[in-house]
């Protein structure tokens, strides 16, 4: 997308490395005066990241464009404040629909830039569906569906996955089924709370990881957080999160990250489980597993958090066997 409206405009455009690295994006920003920035959530944590080892600061961002994962609202208020990135977009979409939905503009109210996605791109359709596939009334909260001319064919010899995702309607259009839950105000702007498949179920209540992610990125020591279930015998599963230090900070105490989500969402959405990543003792990794684009593959943390489970289960056995 970048290339592409470089060469439609005319404009410059500036490739700092053959595959990202934050402090070459950082210096290259630096010297071209570049005015916009383009990428996925991660990377702008990455970016912010190696700002405290930079002299000079980034003074020529007036925008730039953020998709690929959930856009957090607090990365945005970083970016405002120690970047000087003035107004950064967020916009929406999947490779299948080639790939952007919805997109905010620059003149949008700042409480949508906060919360929202945008509003549907022009010859474009969307709609909310329950479970059953029934179109949901606006405010609603369900899976997003959309339809228009920028729908892919369909995979690749794969014709059983197209089907799966793509499905016509009674009157015969054809709907790309996103896999994530949204909702659509009345004022036409989408909102995503989160995948339908990340959601937790906890003692059959749906609490949903998007919104403890934003609660836990809003901690001054935090940089990076992914929340999952996993499984538990009495509750079914158990909300447990995956955290990153800002850069220069002390781990947080467990208990200290419990305090500061139940403090703002409630008793039950308190991560039962505390995972910390960096190459500190007592992580369980050294990076988030991420896919090529920079999002984190949260099945990969959910195997690392069911194995982490197992081994202190076989732990626990092994002590009671020898007091035995």
């Amino acid at each position: 997308m970048g290339f592409l409206a470089s060469f439609t405009h005319g404009a410059s455009i500036v490739f700092p490395a053959d595959q990202f690295d934050a402090s070459l994006t950082y210096d290259a920003i630096v010297a071209e005066r570049c005015t916009a920035l383009l990428g996925v959530p991660t990377m702008f944590i990455a970016m912010l990241s190696v700002l405290p080892a930079k002299r000079q600061k980034i003074t020529s961002i007036r925008t730039g464009l953020a998709a690929g994962s959930m856009v957090p609202a607090p990365l945005l208020e970083r970016l405002k404040k120690e970047m000087g990135v003035r107004g950064i977009l967020v916009a929406y979409g999947m490779t299948e629909t080639s790939p952007v939905t919805f997109m905010m503009g620059l003149d949008d109210s700042q409480k949508h830039l906060n919360k929202g996605l945008g509003i549907v791109m022009p010859h474009t359709s969307a709609k909310i569906v329950d479970g059953q596939g029934r179109i949901l009334p606006r405010g609603s909260r369900g899976e997003l569906c959309t339809s228009g001319f920028a729908l892919m064919k369909g995979y690749f010899a794969n014709e059983a996955g197209t089907n799966e995702v793509m499905r016509r309607d009674e009157e015969g259009v054809l709907w790309m089924h996103t896999g994530d839950e949204c909702i659509i105000t009345q004022q036409g702007y989408c909102e995503i709370t989160g995948r339908i498949k990340d959601i937790i179920i906890r003692g059959g209540e749906n609490i949903f990881p998007a919104e403890i992610e934003e609660q836990l990125l809003r901690h001054p020591s935090i940089s990076e957080a992914s929340v999952v279930g996993l499984s538990d015998e009495k509750y079914g599963e158990i909300v447990s999160c995956f955290l990153r230090v800002s850069g220069g900070e002390q781990k947080v105490r467990d208990e200290d990250v419990r305090a500061w989500v139940g403090a703002k969402l409630g008793r039950q959405k308190v991560p039962a489980r505390v995972f910390w990543v960096g190459d500190e003792a007592g992580c369980v990794a050294v990076d988030f597993p991420k896919t090529g684009s920079g999002k984190h593959q949260k099945h990969l943390l959910r195997d690392l958090g069911e194995s982490v489970l197992k081994r202190e289960k076989m732990q626990d056995l092994r002590v009671e066997r020898a007091k035995l």
